[in-house]
């Protein structure tokens, strides 16, 4: 079984190399988070994803750790392609390099939305879409 509190390494090019982990962690009024923190140079950022409304931060059933979602998708943040896609949407808005924590809500449906974009298999364009 992998230890997953253990900081894990992602490349994301020749000269970018992240150190991550992921956290559950409960707070005082009885919700959960998944924390995803990213370490870079000495800067340390942490993307929080706190369960609420609509939205679950893995733990209990049915859920596990790492697994985030609201009512339309699901990330398992142990997934280093789910990684890569927070860290690419959160540079891409020019939050990182950030000390300090982000809302990972604001950054969960686009990066759902490329995961179950790069999921989706590509159909040859001499065959229409269906079964």
């Amino acid at each position: 079984m992998r230890d997953h509190r253990r900081l894990r390494r992602l490349t994301v090019d020749e000269s970018t190399t992240y150190r991550w982990t992921v956290r559950h962690r409960h707070v005082d009024d009885g919700g959960c988070q998944e924390v995803l923190t990213l370490h870079r140079d000495g800067v340390r950022t942490r993307i929080v994803l706190r369960s609420g409304e609509g939205r679950y931060a893995g733990g209990g059933y049915p859920g596990h750790s790492g697994g985030v979602g609201d009512r339309d998708h699901h990330l398992n943040l142990h997934e280093p392609g789910t990684v890569r896609a927070f860290v690419a949407e959160a540079l891409r808005r020019g939050l990182l390099p950030y000390e300090g924590e982000l809302d990972g809500w604001e950054l969960f449906r686009a990066v759902a939305a490329g995961r179950a974009g790069a999921a989706a298999p590509e159909v040859p364009r001499d065959r229409p879409p269906g079964p």
